[in-house]
């Protein structure tokens, strides 16, 4: 009796190895994305200019790390939550969702500002005003602005970091080659078995 090779399982271990395969070189031009990303966002964060605040969802992945201000001049709602100080010590980040118009006098948008850090959840008293600080992001394509210098007397919230985005790209891509690898093998194992006299 002649034993040959099974066609169809074949042809879906080749089809899955390829998929594997495909995935761990797409991971790798991540990889090659997210590190311009974040040295971009390692140039902006080092830079002293200031850029509009983003107003645009689209706009928001641009605009990370970048100083900006604008003037909130209608606080819409207050909330605390946890959140560090420069010195990593935990507490309370104390927010601001406002109505802002910017410095070219564009309005009726609204921004979440990270007006400080406090150990005390306790709102501190702020109307309003013109603020500062970093873009950082607020989940999704939306903002924040981490106050800079903090305002309503309280402390420096921690800045974001670039350093702080996870960058796994790379163990991504090695795991899909191991796993098409070690596909590849058991496959190759089993057929040799199946084709033993």
């Amino acid at each position: 009796m002649i034993r040959r090779i099974p066609i169809l399982p074949t042809l879906i271990v080749a089809l899955a190895v390829g998929i594997m395969i495909w995935l761990g070189v797409w991971q790798l031009h991540r990889l090659q994305w997210k590190e311009a990303l974040l040295a971009r966002y390692t140039q902006a964060q080092a830079s002293s200019a200031e850029v509009a605040w983003p107003r645009d969802p689209a706009d928001v992945t641009g605009a990370l790390f970048h100083h900006s201000r604008f003037t909130c001049v209608e606080v819409l709602g207050r909330t605390a939550i946890s959140g560090r100080n420069r010195k990593a010590e935990p507490g309370w980040a104390q927010t601001a969702r406002c109505r802002v118009i910017d410095d070219s006098g564009g309005g009726g948008g609204e921004a979440l500002v990270v007006l400080g850090w406090s150990r005390d959840p306790g709102e501190a008293a702020w109307a309003g005003g013109e603020v500062r600080g970093v873009i950082a992001s607020a989940g999704g394509n939306s903002a924040r602005l981490i106050a800079d210098p903090p305002v309503a007397g309280l402390q420096a919230s921690a800045t974001p970091d670039p350093r702080d985005i996870p960058n796994n790209h790379l163990a991504y891509a090695v795991q899909w080659f191991l796993f098409a690898a070690t596909a590849t093998i058991i496959y190759a194992i089993a057929v040799r078995k199946r084709l033993k006299p």
